[in-house]
């Protein structure tokens, strides 16, 4: 299966103009993470959804009342385009951002798109990127679910010390190797344990291709 696995980056966006172009959910979910990240955010759509208008309303984001134009790509950085089910649309965005050389995410398009968006645990300072490279995304949701509930309060608190631990070490130990070897012995016993748990319907397919091997035919359909 041809898929794209990119070149994965966290781009720092604090302080750069952002464009997001929709007014529902998916918009309002990813105003808050520019926003989250320092961003300057516009959303550009006839209409907002609640949170988008308490937003537009508290000055956290500049919201432009109307359909999309040309002009609005200028001085961006990044387009997040959050329209469903417009796929001429997404096209004729993919282009113009190439010719403005301008980073474009269109929701449910990756072939419009010149970026990814992986799902994204978040744990203190930590953040953890899930992508599939746009071949099973429902499986990155799952994937999230689960991680979001193992790295829970006492991971997050566990980070803090091992930040507050580098300082230390940084103000009171000159040495780097030293250093490096004082917090290594902090992460000693520290382990990112786990076991899949695969559907029953890929189970059974797994038992069928083994059966199949074993008597000598193929389970592949002919």
């Amino acid at each position: 299966m041809a898929a794209n696995p990119g070149f994965p980056l966290v781009l720092d966006v604090k302080g750069w103009p952002v464009l997001v172009i929709g007014g529902d959910e998916e918009a309002s979910e990813k105003s808050e993470r520019l926003l989250e990240s320092g961003a300057r955010v516009t959303v550009i759509s006839p209409t907002l959804n609640e949170p988008l208008r308490q937003l537009a309303a508290s000055g956290k984001i500049i919201h432009r009342g109307r359909h999309f134009r040309d002009t609005d790509l200028d001085h961006v950085i990044l387009i997040l385009n959050t329209v469903r089910g417009d796929r001429d649309f997404a096209k004729m965005l993919v282009a113009k951002a190439r010719e403005k050389r301008v980073l474009l995410w269109s929701v449910d398009y990756p072939e419009a798109s010149s970026v990814t968006m992986p799902a994204v645990v978040a744990a203190g300072h930590v953040r953890v990127a899930i992508s599939s490279s746009g071949v099973a995304p429902a499986l990155s949701g799952f994937m999230k679910e689960d991680l979001e509930r193992i790295l829970d309060a006492e991971f997050t608190e566990f980070v803090e010390w091992l930040g507050e631990l580098r300082e230390q070490a940084k103000a009171n130990e000159p040495d780097a190797e030293k250093r490096r070897a004082l917090l290594r012995e902090a992460l000693d016993g520290f382990r990112f344990l786990g076991k899949v748990r695969y559907p029953s319907v890929w189970s059974a397919r797994r038992a069928e291709a083994v059966a199949s091997v074993s008597s000598g035919t193929s389970a592949e359909p002919q």
